[in-house]
């Protein structure tokens, strides 16, 4: 049974997110604060993270800064802010996903499911997908940049994988939200801007002169050809 760790102050809310999880089949934690929410990571170790980013004690870009700097369990942030800076700004942090309120509970539990379904991805040959010195095997699910291994997150793996499987194909925002999340929610395009500046930043020896994933002005992104 999955283990998904829930962080929302608000009570009622929690209780709400806490059911339909539970009654979709998760085992769920849940906590209302910033320092249980850390507690709650080290001692369950769970496999999602659902994290409001309005918290008492230590707001949620501070638990998800923390977390990433020891874990790449999948997060899914939950908020109220609708500014793109915001969501942006969890995105940058190392967050999967996000899904702004007032939302259903069945549309976070199909998130919940999709998150989950990229960081165990899906194996079809080949096995390992290389780009230069890139060289990304599906089966251990890393990433070397020549001799040195990348950590990336689910969904910036999935992202990668999809653009490596067609290299010089140049695809739109919304067909690679599509690709990574199974269907490309509306107004969530630009989120993907987000997931392609954390791949620079980890993968290209200069982000700012990429060579690896190139933009197409106006368009979007692809994977350079070998």
């Amino acid at each position: 049974m999955r283990t998904v760790l829930v962080v929302e102050d608000e009570p009622r809310m929690r209780q709400v997110i806490r059911a339909y999880l539970e009654q979709a089949g998760f085992r769920v934690i849940a906590v209302g604060d910033g320092p249980s929410a850390l507690h709650a990571f080290r001692r369950e170790r769970p496999d999602l993270i659902v994290l409001d980013l309005m918290l008492p004690g230590m707001d949620g870009f501070d638990v998800c800064r923390a977390i990433r700097r020891e874990s790449g369990v999948p997060i899914l942030i939950l908020t109220a802010r609708v500014e793109e800076e915001d969501r942006v700004v969890g995105l940058e942090l190392g967050a999967d996903d996000y899904i702004t309120k007032p939302f259903s509970p069945r549309e976070l539990v199909a998130r919940v499911r999709a998150v989950l379904r990229r960081a165990q991805g899906e194996i079809s040959p080949p096995a390992v997908l290389r780009v230069g010195d890139l060289v990304i095997d599906l089966e251990r699910r890393e990433v070397r940049v020549g001799d040195r291994e990348v950590r990336l997150t689910p969904t910036e793996f999935e992202l990668l994988t999809a653009m490596a499987r067609h290299p010089g194909r140049v695809f739109t925002r919304l067909q690679l939200l599509e690709r990574i999340q199974g269907a490309a929610y509306e107004g969530y395009e630009r989120t993907i801007d987000a997931h392609i500046k954390n791949l620079r930043q980890k993968i290209e020896p200069d982000p700012r002169n990429p060579q690896y994933i190139l933009t197409v002005y106006g368009v979007g992104y692809k994977l350079r050809e070998e």
